[in-house]
């Protein structure tokens, strides 16, 4: 079978998040996914299959770390739907049926791809003791992101202090079910980002996400209601860097952003 792997939320080669995606005919079996997605060794390999037509969803897809399934992948549901639409298997807008329910998303004549994700929930709580060294930066505030995207957000100083993080990826794993969103105002918008952002998720296998579409549907609607628009665009800050435009429409958080495949071959196992 084919795989390939896709840079998503960048229109570079060997920047934003790479992600495995594989088209099947079916899901196998769950031993199987793990082990190959901890053979491509990103942070998600998606899987997807047709559906039957006249139903909810059009394709059912999957993402699994190295380590562990996750309910939620915004970079590994765009490389999919770019290699849906790059190779025909599917034209226009696509739906997914996922843990996370029907996710849609939906190509453009300038190469992006928009998500519809659902809007992470936002509860303030207080700075947990420890996270603050865990880090390496004192967090202004934090809020848990809810069950969905599953991480601790905290508010730094500002984007130098986000961009020089060093964390102590075991100590941080305490914090959250997934890991921790670190993100802090943009020092100059006019380089064409609102704010910054890293992800750091040790719990599944992942010591820093390169680029985290699931994390920008709990920043947008955090930077939304700080900057006082619903339209921004995020830059996450990791080595490898990509951009998100987000979109906060209310319950639904739109996550907009091109994708590049950069391998493909087959698969024998």
């Amino acid at each position: 079978m084919r795989i390939r792997i896709v840079d998503a939320f960048t229109a570079r080669p060997f920047s934003g998040n790479p992600a495995g995606v594989l088209l099947l005919d079916a899901f196998p079996e769950d031993d199987w996914l793990q082990k190959v997605a901890l053979e491509v060794n990103h942070a998600e390999t998606a899987f997807a299959h047709r559906l039957p037509e006249g139903g909810e969803a059009d394709w059912a897809l999957r993402w699994f770390t190295p380590a562990t399934e996750v309910a939620m992948c915004g970079h590994a549901t765009l490389a999919t739907a770019h290699v849906l639409d790059a190779t025909g298997a599917h034209t226009g807008p696509v739906r997914f049926a996922t843990r996370s329910g029907v996710l849609i998303a939906t190509p453009a004549e300038d190469g992006t791809i928009t998500l519809d994700f659902p809007t992470a929930p936002l509860t303030p709580v207080e700075v947990p003791d420890g996270v603050a060294e865990a880090l390496g930066a004192e967090p202004r505030t934090a809020f848990d992101t809810g069950p969905n995207v599953g991480d601790l957000l905290l508010e730094l100083a500002d984007e130098k202090t986000v961009r020089s993080l060093d964390p102590d990826h075991k100590a941080l794993a305490a914090y959250s079910s997934r890991g921790i969103i670190a993100t802090a105002r943009a020092e100059d918008p006019a380089r064409g980002h609102d704010f910054v952002s890293r992800c750091f998720f040790p719990n599944v296998g992942i010591d820093e996400d390169p680029v985290t579409g699931s994390a920008h549907t709990a920043l947008a609607p955090y930077w939304s209601e700080r900057l006082g628009r619903t339209d921004l665009t995020g830059l996450q800050a990791s080595p490898r860097s990509g951009r998100v435009r987000t979109g906060l429409r209310g319950a639904r958080t739109l996550l907009t952003g091109h994708a590049v495949t950069v391998i493909e071959g087959e698969l024998h196992a």
